[in-house]
């Protein structure tokens, strides 16, 4: 072999690194995803989320990876496999559905019905944010698609996405998942804007007991009224309450612990690795992406502001005063948002234990989301 051979031979492989194709855009991302593992790792901030969405973002901004791209024979590579069949396809939305009815007491709910109101409220952002993106020069399918992210609810975000906007997944599931994962730090900043001390303070009676057969019950009646009114949501709500009767019936716990535990934990690595591996440079840094990001954060304190109000008018006819604390809850971030308000309830007074009442509120919002997405695809998906 001559040395001209020898030198082309070396080249050849040296064009094949990821030293010679590297574009500065990669340390970008790679910013953003020890950002969001220092999150995970170091503040704890809803690790099984935030931990593999960081490190999918990782390993794919990298040149040449064979992670998200097609083969030269035309097949799809590893991670392209799981957002095709998981994502595209609908399939770990509506599993991470049936693992969330598995995991769901409705006796909040059941025992408070008035709370639905403040899931509704919560909802604000929503329709604020669809008008904002019109105004910004989106299309109604892309406009519907962003303004779900502010319910903090990523399997209908990404369902609702996959329907009207696709070229939009990676970049709203993204946001969708961070939002919901950055609960604890956003919400309780509008919650002490938004609410007096006096209204903090308010207690609550306490929740009456919620009997077996109306758990059994409500899931039925629920899943009626859902599939007459928004048909269009049933893949996600049918197995959410599924997935909650099995819990409630008591007759099936192996089926309903492993949709708890086993099969919820494999679909959410996939789900945040595949999340994190849509978010290539190329596709990420550029203004549509990046605008959706920043406006995710305002769809979602509108939403959480929606809720605290709605509980505020509600006040004005109730005798028995609710504390607006729980209003943030109405966000679908289950059950992160409820913990918010529990804590910073107990910040106010020791004594004053808001978790249970603000279990109601935040299963209103996983209802009230899905509610707006499936009137947004029976609007525009044709």
């Amino acid at each position: 072999m001559s040395f001209a051979e020898i030198m082309d031979l070396l080249y050849g492989t040296l064009e094949t690194t990821g030293i010679y194709n590297f574009d500065y855009r990669f340390l970008v991302m790679w910013a953003i995803a020890l950002f969001f593992l220092y999150l995970a790792i170091v503040k704890d901030f809803e690790p099984l989320l935030l931990l593999p969405i960081g490190f999918g973002i990782f390993i794919v901004n990298f040149p040449l990876v064979p992670l998200m791209g097609y083969t030269a024979e035309g097949q799809r590579e590893l991670l392209n496999i799981f957002y095709h069949y998981g994502l595209e396809w609908e399939v770990i939305p509506c599993v991470i559905f049936l693992g969330l009815g598995a995991m769901t007491d409705f006796g909040p709910l059941i025992a408070s019905p008035k709370t639905l109101l403040v899931g509704a409220g919560a909802q604000l952002g929503v329709f604020v944010t669809f008008t904002g993106c019109i105004l910004a020069g989106f299309t109604l399918k892309e406009a519907a698609s962003v303004s779900i992210i502010g319910g903090a609810d990523g399997p209908t975000t990404i369902y609702l996405t996959t329907k009207l906007a696709p070229q939009l997944l990676g970049a709203n599931a993204l946001a969708a998942y961070s939002y919901m994962a950055m609960v604890p730090l956003i919400q309780p900043v509008f919650m002490r804007w938004f609410t007096t001390k006096e209204e903090r303070l308010i207690r609550m009676r306490q929740l009456r007991p919620v009997s077996r057969t109306e758990k059994i019950i409500f899931p039925l009646i629920g899943a009626a009224i859902i599939a007459l009114l928004v048909p269009a949501v049933m893949p996600l709500m049918g197995l959410f309450m599924f997935g909650n009767i099995m819990r409630e019936s008591g007759v099936v716990k192996r089926l309903s612990d492993t949709a708890e535990n086993a099969l919820m934990n494999i679909v959410t690595i996939f789900l945040g690795v595949t999340v994190g591996a849509t978010m290539h440079a190329d596709k990420f840094l550029s203004w549509k992406p990046l605008f959706i990001f920043g406006l995710g954060l305002i769809d979602f304190a509108v939403c959480t502001i929606g809720g605290i109000l709605t509980v505020k008018v509600m006040n004005l006819f109730l005798k028995d005063k609710i504390n607006p604390l729980i209003g943030s809850a109405g966000v679908s971030a289950v059950p992160m948002s409820a913990r918010v308000s529990q804590v910073m309830g107990l910040k106010e007074d020791p004594h004053n234990h808001l978790l249970m009442h603000a279990m109601g509120p935040n299963l209103a919002g996983v209802i009230g989301t899905a509610a707006a997405a499936g009137m947004f695809i029976a609007m525009f998906s044709k």
